[in-house]
């Protein structure tokens, strides 16, 4: 069952938080309100699926901040952070943190909406992306650990003969384990098991 996406808006101007959840609900996205960055990180594990909008200056902890510790807690959601014009610099060190865009006061409803759009359709990706890599790495668990041991030196780019000369085996041998490799891991081809396997980063 597929959960729409919520906006989690963090401000702790009541008046900016009840304008912003407005203007998507108008737009039929679902949001969220938070007080504080504090309010919200109480609030993970169990975040809803979606993005972030929050302003930059808060008291107890600042926008900029929150976005360090959702990082920290590996939170997929996107980031849009509302800043000053004053708070450009900071807004834009927080560009290189891994916020996905950030909106100058006073900002419209158009800009506002196509932002979240971008980040929500941003955070679709990683999901999307998040999900392949979990299945990569269950397929590979299945592996035996000889199997593991061609599938690494097939992905190093050796030939069976070099494999099979490695561990020990016959070149035929190495041809079994490489079909079981394919068929466990799904694969078509060479190049799609070598891209498979780095999906799956280190292990």
């Amino acid at each position: 069952m597929t959960t729409d996406p919520v906006v989690h808006v963090v401000d702790d101007d009541a008046a900016v938080r009840d304008s912003v959840a407005f203007s998507l609900e108008t737009a039929d996205l679902a949001s969220r309100t938070y007080e504080s960055a504090l309010e919200l990180l109480a609030a993970l594990p169990g975040l809803e699926p979606g993005c972030v909008v929050t302003d930059v200056r808060m008291p107890e902890m600042s926008g900029i901040e929150l976005v360090r510790r959702l990082k920290a807690a590996h939170a997929p959601h996107p980031v849009i952070v509302i800043t000053g014009h004053a708070d450009v610099p900071l807004a834009i060190d927080a560009m290189r943190a891994g916020v996905v865009d950030f909106l100058e006061k006073p900002f419209d409803d158009e800009d506002l909406l196509a932002a979240v759009r971008r980040a929500l359709e941003i955070g679709s990706q990683s999901n999307a992306e998040d999900a392949d890599q979990a299945a990569v790495r269950q397929r590979l668990e299945a592996l035996s650990p000889r199997e593991r041991e061609v599938l690494d030196g097939l992905v190093a780019g050796h030939a069976n003969k070099v494999i099979a000369y490695d561990l020990g085996i016959s070149p035929r041998t190495v041809e079994v384990y490489r079909a079981n490799v394919m068929t466990k891991m799904e694969a078509r081809s060479l190049s799609e098991l070598v891209r498979m396997t780095v999906l799956a980063g280190p292990r």
